[in-house]
């Protein structure tokens, strides 16, 4: 297995015009069908459980999307992230423990806080000209040949582009379209790596009490609003 070091290197001299052919083989055109910022059904027995939607968001990323609010107008951390899900325990008063990295926040229905439908249902990012990387890139990913391999269909020869379900897949795109998105990958693709060893290098061991939650993330440990453990 690669380390992390070796594997940035490996994002950061990837060909953004291979990604882009790729991308421009398989096509792809946003629907605006909202299934990628909306809570996802589990199981196929419609008893009606469904699992919140997950999207990883850096803290820079927060902090700019705290400053998209209307006019002079800022959101609060944590209307805009909440602590990773994974690795956190149900205690009796909610989530608590140690986890990684942050989750863009959600609604009472388990959606985007940022996802809005207008009348005829079509889908919207309210804030779309500040959405994370992850948000700018979907469907696709990068899978490279170490430690990063994301999950979802092969686009490419290498297996290296993969795409995951989406109904506006195979549809027709603009070269320069692809170019974008396929840069926005490659950036992508650096950035996670960039802050896998980031959070590795600034990890110290914390013991949360009760009903207490600690997030590490690429600028060390923080409480849930996004403050700094002492």
């Amino acid at each position: 297995m690669e380390s992390l070091e070796a594997e940035l290197d490996e994002a950061r001299d990837l060909d953004a015009s291979d990604i882009a052919d790729a991308i421009e083989a398989i096509g792809f055109e946003c629907t605006r069908c909202g299934a990628c910022c909306k809570a996802v059904e589990c199981g196929d027995d419609g008893d009606g459980e469904t699992e919140e939607h997950t999207a990883t968001v850096f803290p820079d990323e927060i902090r700019r999307l705290q400053g998209a609010g209307e006019g002079d107008e800022e959101y609060d951390f944590r209307d805009v992230a909440r602590p990773m899900p994974y690795g956190l325990a149900e205690g009796e008063d909610g989530p608590e423990g140690e986890t990684f990295e942050w989750a863009l926040q959600t609604d009472d229905c388990g959606d985007c806080t940022f996802y809005a439908e207008d009348e005829a249902g079509t889908g919207a990012c309210t804030v779309h000209g500040d959405r994370p990387l992850i948000c700018r890139t979907y469907p696709f990913s990068v899978a490279l040949d170490g430690t990063s391999q994301p999950m979802g269909e092969a686009v490419d020869g290498e297996d290296m582009v993969r795409a995951h379900e989406c109904e506006g897949l195979g549809r027709d795109i603009d070269r320069s379209d692809a170019e974008e998105l396929a840069a926005a990958l490659k950036e992508r693709a650096i950035r996670e790596l960039e802050e896998a060893i980031a959070v590795r290098d600034n990890y110290e061991p914390v013991d949360p009490g009760p009903g207490e939650v600690v997030v590490h993330d690429s600028e060390g440990q923080k409480r849930p609003d996004g403050t700094p453990v002492e």
